[in-house]
């Protein structure tokens, strides 16, 4: 037995008022503890596929590792910007505003970012990149250089691809009614998007940050130019501006096409008579007995 998707649009939709109201400072909390959380699905997922070199086979390694931090996501409650994007559901019943929608959507980005940068500093800290004669910080450049000088369009591309996936797994989790089940929904949906090797903007910030800092370690850059043929001039192109402006913005005005226009939008119009039907019970709940039991129903 699961939940019926015009159920789950339903449920996502009543949780939207709550999560635009979050105070500042727990809605931030929660964002940065999602970016640590994706960052550390990316960080294992490197270690895991840093030696292969077979493209196909190194990206199908990493997808085995990469969804954890999703997972960890789903189940502690962390704010991930790109399941956010799903938060557009709300709008059309009126259960936030456009404004609202914005607020949320920036603080929970910002919040990410500073997950994934953190955590960044902890990991080349620890010494992690060290792997296989520095090796492991060698591929983290070259990973982190492939984001940072991918074209606009590509980017854009690639993070609506992403986000569609992304978010299916997310309304797929709340399909299933166990742990078991929320766990394996997201998995195999997510390793089909790391597979694949579409951008998503939270998972960047860790690794385009992880690359500039790794540049930064002569031994990384020098294993850099041999096993890659990276090139100083190249080295130059991983920075913070390309970082933000080449990959970030792109990536994440995808994502939010992607998440929003692409899964939100398109499964209310799908739903919205059954979710007409919620609110007006809700409402004559109001009415009737003077309280609010929008989130009380059951499926």
């Amino acid at each position: 037995m699961y939940f019926k998707p015009k159920e789950v649009v339903e449920t996502y939709r009543n949780g939207c008022q709550a999560k635009a109201h979050t105070p500042i400072p727990h809605l931030m909390i929660k964002s940065i503890f999602a970016g640590v959380m994706i960052g550390m699905g990316a960080a294992g997922s490197s270690v895991a596929a840093h030696a292969i070199t077979n493209v196909g086979l190194a990206r199908l390694v990493a997808s085995f590792v990469f969804p954890v931090g999703l997972m960890m996501v789903i189940l502690m409650g962390a704010e991930l910007f790109t399941g956010d994007c799903l938060m557009i559901v709300g709008l059309p019943e009126g259960d936030i505003t456009p404004a609202e929608l914005v607020k949320t959507l920036i603080f929970v980005w910002f919040g990410n970012l500073v997950g994934g940068v953190l955590l960044s500093l902890l990991i080349v800290g620890s010494g992690q990149l060290d792997y296989s004669a520095g090796l492991l910080g060698a591929y983290t450049i070259k990973v982190a250089l492939a984001k940072a000088t991918i074209t606009p369009a590509k980017a854009i591309t690639s993070g609506i691809l992403c986000n569609i996936l992304v978010c299916f797994a997310v309304l797929m989790t709340m399909c299933a009614k166990d742990v078991t089940g929320k766990l394996l929904s997201s998995f195999f949906v997510i390793m089909l998007f790391v597979t694949s090797g579409f951008e998503h903007c939270v998972a960047n910030m860790y690794y385009i940050t992880a690359g500039i800092l790794a540049k930064m370690n002569a031994s990384y850059a020098a294993c850099a130019a041999e096993a890659y043929g990276i090139t100083g001039d190249q080295l130059a192109a991983l920075n913070w501006k390309t970082m933000m402006v080449n990959n970030l913005l792109p990536v994440t005005i995808g994502n939010i096409i992607g998440g929003a226009c692409c899964v939100g939008l398109p499964l209310y119009y799908i739903n919205k008579e059954y979710v007409k039907k919620k609110k007006a019970k809700e409402v004559v709940t109001k009415d009737e007995y003077g309280s609010d039991y929008s989130y009380g129903f059951t499926h």
